[in-house]
């Protein structure tokens, strides 16, 4: 390597950042009458793409307790937000001042109990229920993709434990 191509390399890692933390929220609720599951999605205020709600850290919250603010704020649900994280994706920002950054996002499970009449942002943003194949292809970023897909097993392996756990001892007996 020569010289110039070390100090290149060398300026190139000073300047390199690492990503910026964010936190969001795949919201998701469970149709009464079919047991399908929606999940929500909501336009960028920037450029209008799909995304989920997701936000800066808040000084005196947790993680997932942004990820419900955020929610909240952007798309007018409340409900239970888990605790546990569901993974992360990266994606790159546009600052107002114009720099580029990538953002990293940790997200969290929320199911939507309550949806508000009057949010932070509502008529900023488009808000749609969509199926869980529905949200994976509108997203641009491969890894929130990814992330819908697996949270779509995880709800199905939910779903239906839970379908088993409610079914009469006898009746399953009976089945077999």
């Amino acid at each position: 390597m020569t010289l110039l191509a070390r100090l290149a390399s060398d300026v190139r890692l000073m300047f390199r950042r690492p990503p910026r933390q964010q936190y969001g929220a795949i919201c998701y609720r469970v149709k009464k009458k079919s047991g399908d599951v929606e999940v929500l999605l909501v336009t960028s205020r920037d450029t209008g793409r799909w995304v989920i709600p997701k936000g800066w850290p808040m000084e005196g919250k947790c993680a997932h307790e942004v990820a419900a603010q955020e929610a909240l704020e952007e798309a007018g649900v409340r409900g239970a937000i888990e605790t546990e994280t569901l993974g992360a994706y990266t994606y790159p920002k546009v600052l107002r001042d114009g720099v580029q950054v990538i953002c990293k996002v940790q997200v969290y499970a929320l199911e939507v109990t309550d949806m508000a009449k009057n949010f932070k942002e509502k008529g900023e943003r488009a808000i749609e229920w969509v199926s869980f194949d529905e949200a994976a292809s509108r997203v641009r970023e491969p890894e929130l993709r990814h992330l819908f897909l697996a949270f779509k097993q995880k709800m199905a392996d939910r779903l239906s434990a839970k379908a088993v756990k409610q079914t009469p001892v006898a009746k399953r007996i009976s089945a077999k």
